[in-house]
This record gives C-alpha cells, structure tokens and sequence, in this order.
C-alpha cells in the first residue's frame, strides 16, 4: 500500500493587488503596503522602499485593518435631534449637511469672522486647514500644538531653527551616546525603534532621562527617574559642570552661534540686553584679527568669544560672557540640584563627563570639503558623537519652554548640532524664527484674514491685541499672558468662549479633537460649558460642527456632525509645507490615497472644506467667474501653488522631472502612487551637514523651493526676542503689558534658558507628581477603540512606586482615591519599582465614556479605564485677584499637563467602575460584534468579516 503525502500550499497568497500609501496609525506616516483579496483590505505590511520606515511596521500600524474596519465608523452627516451630550441625532443627506453649515457660516462671515472658532486636532493637514481659517477671515485657528509640544517645537526654532521630532533626527550612523529626555514611547516610534537598535548594536550607549520607565527608558543603558519638572535644572546643572571643566567646543561657539556677539550691558539703557547690530541689521563681532567690531558673517572673521566694546560709554560684552557669569553661578552646581532633581550630585557630574568624554575623547573627522557661508573652505567635517533626543514629557510643564531651549543649548555647548555623530536637521528644516511668518489677526467682514494666523513674534509690536489692549484671539495666544505661542492654546478656546473672555463666538468648529473626553483638561468641566444654557434657554456656545471618523465621545456634543473617512478611503498630503517624513539626508513628502471607496456616505474632512469653501464665496476657493476652484482635495493638492512653482508637493512636477519647483502636472498623484505614496530628493554629499551654514546646502534648499535666497544663521544662544519682552516689563518702549504680569514676564522671558520652579498656588496636602503617557499601540483615543489594539490596552491600573505603595498599604489590584485641589478619581493600582519615587503615572486615554466608539457599556475601558484629566483644570486655582490664569507656560502658552500634584489613599474597591462615572451616552451607530475577525478570500477560511 503506498502512501502519498498531501500537497499542502506552504505559502498562500496574501493578496491579488498591493495598494501602496501611508500609514495614519501614528504621527511617524510610515510607508505601508495595502495587500487588497477580492476588493477588500486583506492584510497590512511595511513598505521596504519607503524612506521613513523602510519596511518596519509596528502592532499599531498592522492593526490599522480593524480602524478601517471599525463598528464606531459614522455612516452618514449627522442633525442632533435631541439635547447636546445625548447622543441623539437623524442621518442627513450631505446636501442638508452643507447647506446647514453654509446657513450658519455665510452670516459670521458677513458680520464678524471672529464669531468663527476653528480648531483642529492631529489632522496631519495644518498648512491646508490654515489657508481656510485665512480665506474665511477669523482670527480664530490653530491645531493640537498649543496643548501637546509647542514648547519643544518654539523653543528649537528660537534657538537653532528646529527641534526634536520632525525637525530633525540623530545621526544614527554615527552617534555613540544617545541621551533622551521626557520621550513616551508612541513618539517616532518606528525610526527611534530603528535607531536604538542601530547603536546599540555597534555598543554604543543610551541615557534615559524620565520619572517613568518603559518603553526606549527600558532598553536604555542607563535610567535617570528624574522628578518631574526638573529636567531644566538638571540641564543646567550640566552645562555647570561642562562650563567649569572647560568641556565646550569654543571653536564651534565662535563659528556658528551668536555666542561672540556683543550685548549691551549697560544697566540704565533702554536696550540694555539687546545685541549690538550694523546699519543693515547685521549682529556685530569683534574680529580677533582686527580688534574692531565686525559683522559675523564677514569673510575671513574670527570671532572673540571674551572680548568687550565700549560706545559712548556703554560696554558690550560677549553673549558668552553672559553664559559665564549665569551658568558658573553657585546655584546651578549639581550640589545645588541635586535634592529638587531626585538625582545625586555625584551622578549628575558622572553624566556631564560621560556626555564630555565621548564628545571630545571620541571626537572623529570626515575628510569631505565644504564651503560655509563666509567663503571659507574646510577639508573635513569635525564629528562629534553625542545626541539627544526630547519631547512632550519635558514641554508640557510651566517652565518648559526654558527647559527645551536650555537642552539646545546643552547640545550646542557640546557642539553636536549639524555634525557628524550628532542631532541632524530634516528638510525643509533648519529654518531661524525670523525666517517663518509673524503672527496675523486683524479680519474683516467679507475679507481674507491680513496674514497666517500663526507665527514667531520677534518682539512686542507683534502681539495679536485690539486697539484697546485687549486679545483678538479666543484662546488669547499672543498676547502678554503666553507672547510666543506659536501653534495657539487650543486647551482655551472651550474655557474661553464659555466664559465669554475675551468675547463670545457663533460657531465652534472642530476636526479630530476629542475635547469632551480625553483631549481637555477639566473633562468634567467641558462637558458641562458645552451644554450650557444662558438664562434665555440657549446654549452659551450657539453651534458647534464636529467631523470625526468615528463615533466618538465629542460626537455627542456636536449639533451638526461631517463624517470623515478612514485613512484607506482617503486622499491626504504629508507635506514639506507641513508635517514633513523627511530623514536628515533627504528632503521628502507623501500622499494618502484611496486604496477602497467608501460604502458608506462619509467624506475626506478636507474635501468637505474645498465644497464650503466654494460655497461661500472664499478667497482662493473660487476662480473669478465664481465657479469652484477645485474639485476636491486630491484636486488642490495638486493644481495649488503657494507660490509659482511652489505647491504642496515637491515630487514630480512640470513634465515629471521637475522636484520643488516646476509647473502643475496633472499626473502628479499618479506618479506617486507608482512610487510608493512617496517623493524623496536626497541631499548632495557636501551638504549633509552644517546645514545652516553649508553654502551647497543653502543653494540645493533654494533649488528645490525650500528658500527663496540662501539664508545661513547663527543659533541664538542668546534669544533677543525674550528679552525685548524683558525691556517692556521693565518699563522700556511704547508698548507696555498690564501691571499684573510685569514680574512673571521679568522672571520667565528670560533670554538665556533659567528654571523656575513650577509648582502650582493651591497644591498644600498635594505632594505626589501624577503624570500620563500613551501607549506605543494607541494614538490619541482613536487607537484605544481598535479590536486588535483593545486587547493591549483595555484597562490601565495607576502605578504606584513602591515606596509610596508601603506608605498606604497598598497592593496590587487594590483601589485608591486619588484627590488634587481640582476633583477626585478612584482607580486600580499596581506597583512599579522602576518609577521615581514621588511619582503616580497612567496610560492616556484608555478610558472610554460607555457608550461611545461602538463598545458595550460594560466593556473594561469603561469600567476599570478611567483619565487622569479629570485631576486637571484648564485654570490655575485662584489667586484672589479675580483673574483667570491659564494652567499654561507664561512664553508659550502650551497646557502644563505634567505639573498635576495629587495625594493618594486606599479605598474599598467599588461595586461598579472606576469614578468618575458617567450616564452612557447613545451612539448613532449600532454597537459593534462581540468578537471582530476578519478574513478575506484565503481558501478554505470561513468568512467572518461582517462588512463591519
């Protein structure tokens, strides 16, 4: 009897078509490969020829196939029926939706643009967003920033013309000790995944410095559990000890900072403090060649760092003559630091000789010629292998603006910026603040607003306020009590139209901004101001439009709802003028675009904007017979132009070859899609580093439209725009701030980076730090409603360190009430040693109102999930002055979530859910499956998809 074995198919096909585009999943837009089984998304994959992951592809990005699939999706425009919070609505047809929107827009139009709020969330769209708040006319815009990372991103354009993120990147080929700050592990995820593995496979080493560790903290050869709100002092404790020892690259201070420029340092002068500058602007030097005073970028100028000018009797010393008189001080020692930070002394200056000796001792040459920007030739590059990286954990306090600007300068001292080895902008970055736009608010009825809403204040007179002193803005941004937020305080404008400070709006529109739940502050709170009622019945914010792709819990509050799309049935532009995926070597952009139609009756939000934009009559929308301008978004993505030959698209323009400028091609999308979702121009060889200062890369920028001119800078170690800000609060100039912020102005604006303490009024009996973090498999609330990423994430005790764990009795699974001076929560604990021991932390957003996105009510993310952020308050306590002051950093207005201090203590486990507890609110889509799976034309697979 012979046998024969079975033929079995060892490797089926996945798929009969690959769609190639970008991942939405994260902020990282890594490149994916969309497998398609008879019409429908079979399978997710990482695109190995995509620039940013090169084939990598996390959990979250494979489970993108269930938030395609999502039972939360909205199926159709939405009219509230019932009252707002209820989740009471009847599906619309889109030409009632439109219609509705245009009958409540068309009149604030007419009448008053500010009555307009515009407001978006993580829409990856903000250049396009913008040109729509500007073509309407309202003051009134700006996205996530100004609540998330406004400080890291201001701080570095201050400072050196980018910052961390996706400004720019460490030189991974090159870099031997990679030290972090404050990063949760959701940010770059895959390239940081990427990067460690890269170093660390050639031994170099990783400092983390975070009270929390997980996530890159875990892997890092080295954990600082920092005390929360410290990282500014124990920077400064750094360049202390660095400066002491001489452990600084002079040579790179004198070449490329504004280090050697002369300061008036006469105390009884108007400009005391500004920087000695010739007849055409240029900041002044003194050459040590000639002894005279000298413009820096002069040919053949040597700067001297120690030197000092006398003008009419005034002297001018050195910026660095600043830095040494302020940093050698006493009160920085690491001594001095040591008890506030949480860190020995001991092991502070161990760090500064670590980041020292590998600087300098393992410095290394690259024999590769390049020209800067005096004209001067050099042989070789001088690399220096030490980087950093930092994000939200460090920005988000009221001293965090200072404290990102004293890391940039840390890295300078170091001199590790745009060198081999160390932190490497990505195009279009490295940019100065005075080469971005100032900020713009004056509307006019039936007008374009003046300017871009957002922008870099260069000094007073640039400060968005009416003639009466008051703020043109909703959420008051650039004015006296936060001048320098340049992406706005979105955590404000609820609060601020609530309350009517410094008006009231018509109109409150928002895109992708969960502000009833886990993107605000005071979530309570919110919910109660946005179904208000003035003593006439209505409500005190008369209309709010909300687009979202999913039935989340903002949806409820909404009384007229613009269903997006998912980001597979999408079009999308990743774009130089925006939110770039460059890699330091490249400059590079993406698109999204529909690998499936939609079967339901949803709409990309941004084609939504392009058919009211047309509706109404805007500016840039209409051609000049009236008729629309555009058809839809994938339409203006490529046939707009901000300027000639400049459009949101560098790749393949004009006849296809053309890359930055070059005329419309209507191919454009096309070529994309044949390349991956992807456009990537590479940096020549000579201009790969030293790019502020590199003439071939300021010519190749100008070349491809990143720059109109060549535009080489100094870092600006010493940053004048503070300390103009300075001058007012002292009484100088025509422009004067009220009496009330005089000092915190003189104490916070600071023009080289202090620390101040943080620690809020109100807070007696509150002596814990409590902090949030996401997840690596959730983004936002949207990730945590994913069937694959639920299973995760489904719940998040409190961790507690161990120290305070013993103090309350506690143990594992245990329940406890955690109280600040705003509201109380009682939550599950568990115990984490590694945590700092002062500290309590959460995952973020992983609790869910019940109701929402779909889920049953008793689902655990309902029940044992919970937010922090009912700790939290948009408003510092009082002060009894009757002022409202904003729970923000004074430069930037950017939302001080980490400053939250709370007690804790052990209670009963409750019968029923984590508190606080809210009504369940109706979904108008219908709960999803008990279990999702989904399986797409393998043969012999039971179908299960459910079209859901």
């Amino acid at each position: 009897m012979s046998f024969t074995e079975p033929k079995i198919d060892l490797s089926p096909a996945v798929s009969d078509e690959v769609r190639k585009t970008t991942c939405y999943m994260c902020a990282c837009r890594c490149g994916i490969n969309v497998h398609m089984k008879g019409g429908k998304v079979a399978y997710i994959e990482g695109n190995r020829d995509h620039p940013v992951n090169k084939g990598v592809l996390c959990a979250k990005g494979s489970a993108g196939i269930m938030q395609h699939n999502a039972p939360s999706r909205l199926r159709a425009p939405l009219k509230r029926t019932g009252p707002r919070g209820s989740g009471e609505f009847e599906e619309i047809t889109w030409d009632e939706a439109l219609k509705i929107a245009c009958d409540w827009l068309e009149p604030i139009r007419h009448d008053n643009p500010d009555k307009l709020a515009f407001f978006t969330g993580r829409d990856q769209s903000q250049s396009f967003t913008s040109f729509w708040a500007q073509a309407f006319g309202t003051p009134n815009y700006a996205a996530h920033g100004g609540f998330c990372s406004v400080n890291m991103a201001a701080a570095g354009i201050y400072t050196m013309g980018g910052a961390f993120w996706e400004f720019g990147q460490p030189d991974w080929e090159h870099t031997k000790l990679f030290m972090l700050f404050g990063v949760a592990e959701d940010h770059d995820s895959n390239p940081i995944k990427m990067g460690i593995g890269k170093i660390k496979a050639r031994g170099a080493r990783v400092i983390g410095v975070n009270p929390i560790r997980t996530g890159y903290n875990a892997v890092a050869d080295d954990w600082v559990g920092i005390t929360p709100g410290t990282d500014g002092l124990f920077i400064l404790a750094l360049i202390h000890v660095l400066m002491k020892a001489g452990k600084i690259d002079l040579d790179y201070l004198a070449r490329f900072t504004n280090a050697p420029c002369l300061v008036n340092a006469d105390p009884g002068s108007d400009e005391e403090g500004l920087l000695l500058r010739d007849d055409d602007g240029k900041e002044l030097v003194i050459d040590r060649a000639t002894g005279k005073p000298t413009p820096f970028d002069r040919a053949g100028v040597r700067p001297d760092l120690s030197a000092s000018h006398d003008i009419d009797g005034v002297t001018h010393r050195t910026v660095f003559h600043h830095m040494a008189a302020q940093y050698l001080d006493a009160r920085y020692a690491p001594e001095a630091a040591a008890q506030r930070c949480g860190i020995p002394a001991g092991r502070i200056r161990a760090i500064a000789a670590e980041l020292a000796r590998v600087a300098f001792e393992e410095a290394f040459e690259i024999k590769h010629q390049w020209t800067d920007f005096r004209g001067e030739t050099h042989e070789k590059m001088t690399g220096r292998p030490v980087s950093f990286h930092a994000m939200r954990g460090i920005s988000a306090h009221a001293n965090g603006f200072q404290t990102c600007r004293a890391l940039h300068v840390l890295q300078i001292l170091l001199g590790t910026v745009e060198v081999p080895g160390g932190f490497r902008f990505k195009p279009p970055y490295p940019k100065p603040a005075t080469a971005h736009p100032r900020p713009h608010a004056k509307s006019t009825p039936d007008s374009a607003l003046n300017g871009p809403h957002l922008g870099f204040v260069q000094g007073p007179e640039d400060l968005a306020l009416q003639a009466d002193g008051t703020p043109c803005r909703i959420d008051k941004a650039f004015t006296w009590e936060n001048p320098m937020s340049s992406h706005g305080l979105m955590h404000m404008v609820i609060s601020n139209a609530h309350a009517g400070d410094p008006y009231r709006i018509d109109t409150l529109m928002m895109y992708m901004a969960n502000m009833s739940w886990n993107s605000s502050m005071n979530t309570s709170g919110v919910m109660q101001m946005l179904t208000d009622t003035d003593e006439n019945g209505d409500y005190v914010i008369p209309r709010i439009i909300y687009s979202d792709a999913y039935s989340s819990e903002m949806v409820a509050y909404a009384d007229l709802v613009l269903p997006d799309t998912t980001y597979l049935e999408r079009h999308d532009c990743i774009s130089l003028l925006d939110r770039p995926i460059c890699e330091a070597d490249a400059a590079a952009d993406a698109i999204r675009w529909p690998v499936v139609e939609p079967d339901r009756e949803v709409r990309g939000f941004q084609s939504v904007l392009i058919t009211l934009g047309a509706m109404l009559d805007l500016p840039g929308f209409v051609d000049e017979d009236g008729s629309a301008k555009y058809a839809d978004y994938a339409d203006y993505m490529v046939n707009h132009e901000r300027r000639p030959g400049v459009g949101p698209l560098a790749g393949f323009r004009g006849d296809g070859s053309a890359v930055g400028r070059g005329a419309v091609n209507p191919d454009q999308l096309d070529r994309y899609i044949e390349n991956g979702g992807f456009f990537a121009a590479h940096i020549p060889d000579a201009a790969l580093y030293y790019k502020p200062w590199n003439a071939a890369y300021q010519d190749w920028a100008v070349g491809i439209g990143l720059f109109d001119r060549p535009q080489p800078y100094l870092f600006q170690l010493w940053c004048e725009p503070l300390r103009r800000f300075q001058l007012a609060a002292e009484g100088k100039g025509d422009a004067q701030p009220p009496e009330h912020l005089r000092d915190r102005l003189k104490r916070t604006m600071t023009p080289l980076p202090d620390w101040y303490e943080t620690d809020q009024t109100g807070n007696d009996g509150y002596t814990i730090h409590a902090l949030t973090q996401r997840p690596m498999a959730m983004y936002h609330s949207w990730g945590s409603q994913n069937a694959w990423l639920r299973q995760l994430h489904g719940r998040n005790p409190l961790y507690v360190p161990t120290k305070l764990m013993r103090a309350h009795g506690l143990s594992d699974g245990d329940w406890a009430r955690v109280s600040s001076p705003h509201g109380e929560i009682t939550v599950p604990v568990m115990e984490m040693a590694a945590l700092n021991e002062n500290t309590v932390w959460t995952w973020n957003a992983i609790g869910k109102r019940k109701g929402a996105w779909a889920l049953d009510e008793d689902v655990p993310e309902a029940t044992r999930g919970y937010l922090l952020n009912h700790l939290i308050h948009e408003l510092l306590p009082p002060k009894g002055d009757g002022l409202r002051w904003a729970n923000s950093d004074p430069v930037t207005g950017q939302a001080a979530w980490f400053d939250l201090k709370v007690r804790i203590e052990k209670v009963d486990a409750p019968r029923d859910a984590a508190a606080p507890a809210f009504d369940a609110i109706r979904s108008p889509v219908d709960k999803g499956p008990d279990s999702l799976a989904w399986s797409v034309g393998f043969p012999g697979a039971k179908r299960r998809d459910r079209d859901a």
